[in-house]
């Protein structure tokens, strides 16, 4: 019971916030299927990052550096109002933020030789799950009209 408590419990928690932060910026943007795909896309990759982390420990013990990514996309999301302009700025930054916690994870040494291609493996995935984020936002970003365009003629 310990083991599901400190292990799963977390990750289910987790997915349902997920869940609901999918929800809420769905009804947002209804007719938007590159914005809906784009935050499927990131939450799914962060969900994965968080699972891998907490529950499966791919990369060993939870590192504060993967953390650190993450929060570099929730606070950019805020910040952007969870706009997709912002958003897709706000995932490129959190697949540079995970890409150096691999370069970091190599050069500090917390990774053997032996299992530096793993790591490079594991961290290029997040890296490309967040710039396909990031494009998608990208895309639904040029198919929103301006907000402050006037009637033409």
């Amino acid at each position: 019971m310990i083991y599901f408590i400190k292990h799963f419990l977390p990750i289910v928690a987790l997915a349902a916030v997920f869940i609901v932060v999918f929800m809420v910026l769905k009804a947002r943007k209804p007719d938007n299927t590159a914005y809906k795909s784009a935050v499927g896309l990131a939450l799914a990759a962060a969900f994965i990052l968080v699972w891998v982390s907490l529950g499966v420990g791919i990369f060993g013990p939870p590192d504060p550096l993967e953390v650190g990514a993450l929060a570099v996309g929730g606070i950019g999301a805020i910040i952007a109002r969870f706009q997709p302009q912002g958003m897709a700025r706000a995932l490129f930054a959190t697949a540079l933020a995970q890409a150096l916690v691999g370069v970091i994870a190599l050069i500090a040494g917390s990774v053997s030789p032996a299992y530096w291609p793993r790591e490079i493996l594991l961290n290029g995935f997040f890296v490309a799950l967040f710039v396909g984020s990031a494009l998608l936002f990208r895309n639904a970003a040029r198919e929103q009209p301006p907000a402050l365009a006037g009637p033409e003629g």
